[in-house]
């Protein structure tokens, strides 16, 4: 253990020395990338410094800046942050003081007893620690999580801080301190802060800052955190928000304050899985389908049934409605006797099949309605997209991807494209008439979000974690933006500003010109689904996976 005799100066010397041996590592010594995808010429790794005696140096240090500080605990982000934690709550044992520690995971976990916070925590003095303070963003997730539980962070004690002090102005704003053993500035090696605020990776962090006010938030009951991917989506008219929950029930709430308007209760589910179909509005009515089989019409305004299509066994994909052709479609899939899927086309008033169309696997896909071009297309889970004449049913033309092709896709009628992506990690743009590929683009990860196309711009999401701008005339990509965490939201515009979720709870606002980061909303939980915007009112509805909204109104500039 170590000799209290040592000076804070002579043990911080000595670690001074471990960290640049031990901890610090270039380009020339091994292979490094960044978190976004590119080389990096030097990088802090303190995990295998952390697993040695190091930790009681480092615990030593961290305690003798808080033994004045008061009862507290200590908690932070898995991984880094455990061996800390651990450190601490051991360091306390040797000064005969209980310390409690906790960690937060970086998201919830999935089964078992899908905590996001491993550990019990007080009432006391709330200090989180981490091997290093670059942009902040996790430990605002942290803070988020712990405000969740009505918990307040006082301190922020890390090894090494990247940034000036100044940088973290949404700490300072809710009284957080900041202690760091050291800066870049004490390594000579990396170039110091002033150089590393220049550098390219860092050119698109912004400041942690939010911009936005919660008006109101509705939790439905019994949410399930198994399945990490696109749930129900919210539509909005002028007055509701609809969606679908874990649960079975089908929610219209009242924007105004967030309180019910009525509900409806599916019949059953399959596998765990309710409603996955997100609801679609036309003419006072509310379309959607659920894995009771049943394609569902409500009144809006009182959610009393208009008429009900019982012929899939599950249905998840979700309706696209074509006023024009006054039908609605709607993929189907069928699993009790044989894996098979269809698109069918249904009237918008009384349910009546307008045509029907059978394909040899599910269809979990949204299909996408081309009233310029009248096609109907949809995905399937072999791989294969259908193009349909949209009047008729007519078969038009086949692709097949190598891999499944799950989500939504979009039209770009000016240019006579259809786009989507494959879980075969490739986003496809196609000639709409013929299904000829005209780009192919590859990510890294499978992809299973719906593109946006505005103003002859491609905006997609993928499970690389990557946003992606693209034109569509080359195929090329004009910007990367990468979050912190995989992407499965659709993103959208709302007035000029582009928005999408990510799976660290994270709502994204970026310029869709540039992709720089201009501020955003952290939830605790997954946003896997497309936020809804009222202009009227100026409100944003923000899902997460857990089945939660957030009424969100943005502050002023």
């Amino acid at each position: 253990m170590m000799e209290s005799v040592h000076t804070s100066e002579q043990l911080r010397a000595d670690l001074q020395k471990l960290i640049a041996s031990r901890a610090f590592f270039r380009k020339d010594q091994s292979v490094i990338i960044s978190p976004v995808g590119k080389p990096m010429r030097w990088i802090f790794d303190f995990r295998p410094l952390l697993l040695t005696n190091a930790i009681d140096t480092v615990c030593e240090l961290f305690w003798r800046q808080l033994e004045d500080a008061g009862p507290f605990q200590v908690g932070g982000l898995e991984t880094a942050a455990i061996t800390l934690v651990t450190g601490m709550v051991l360091k306390g044992k040797e000064k005969n003081v209980t310390v409690k520690g906790f960690y937060v995971r970086k998201s919830r976990r999935k089964d078992g007893l899908q905590r996001s916070i491993e550990g019990d925590v007080s009432e006391e003095k709330i200090i989180l620690v981490d091997d290093a303070l670059n942009s902040g963003k996790s430990i605002m997730r942290q803070i988020k999580v712990l405000d969740e539980i009505g918990k307040k962070v006082s301190m922020i004690c890390s090894i090494i801080r990247f940034r000036d002090e100044s940088f973290y102005e949404e700490f300072h704003k809710r009284g957080i301190k900041i202690f760091s053993l050291f800066t870049l500035d004490d390594f000579p090696q990396s170039g110091g802060m002033e150089a590393f605020a220049k550098t390219v990776v860092t050119q698109h962090v912004s400041v942690p800052k939010t911009y936005f006010d919660i008006e109101w938030k509705f939790a439905s009951d019994n949410p399930s955190y198994f399945r990490i991917l696109p749930k129900s989506a919210l539509a909005i008219d002028d007055k509701r928000v609809y969606f679908g929950a874990d649960n079975g029930y089908l929610w219209a709430l009242n924007q105004s304050d967030g309180s019910l308007a009525w509900s409806f209760k599916t019949l059953y589910g399959a596998d765990g899985k309710r409603i996955f179909s997100s609801p679609a509005i036309s003419n006072g009515i509310v379309y959607f389908g659920a894995y009771d089989g049943n394609f569902y019409a409500l009144d809006a305004e009182t959610g009393k049934k208009k008429w009900i299509y019982m012929e899939a066994d599950w249905i998840g994909s979700s309706p696209c409605v074509a006023e024009d052709l006054g039908v609605v479609f709607v993929g189907l899939e069928f699993g009790l006797w044989k894996k098979q899927g269809g698109l069918v086309a249904l009237d918008l008033k009384t349910g009546d099949k307008k045509w029907r169309q059978d394909v040899e696997t599910m269809v979990h896909s949204s299909p996408a309605y081309s009233k310029k071009l009248g096609i109907v297309v949809v995905g399937s889970t072999e791989g294969k997209v259908y193009a349909f004449e949209a009047k008729s049913g007519k078969p038009l033309w086949t692709f097949t991807s190598e891999k499944a092709v799950r989500a939504g896709l979009a039209f770009d009628d000016k240019r006579g494209l259809v786009v989507f992506g494959s879980e075969d990690k490739c986003i496809y743009i196609v000639s709409a008439r013929s299904g000829e590929v005209m780009h192919r683009i590859e990510t890294l990860e499978p992809v299973y979000s719906t593109p946006l196309i505005h103003d002859g711009v491609l905006y997609f999401g993928i499970l690389d974690k990557r946003m992606l701008c693209v034109d569509l005339d080359s195929g090329k990509i004009n910007w990367e933006f990468w979050a912190m965490s995989r992407i499965f939201s659709t993103s959208v515009i709302v007035d000029g500003k582009l928005y999408f979720g990510s799976n660290d709870g994270r709502l994204y606002e970026l310029d869709p010109t540039t992709g720089k980061e201009m501020g955003y909303f952290q939830a605790t939980e997954r946003i896997v689904n497309k936020i809804a915007y009222n202009p009227s009112t100026k409100r944003f509805f923000v899902p997460t996976y857990a089945n939660e909204i957030y009424c969100l109104t943005k502050k002023h500039d």
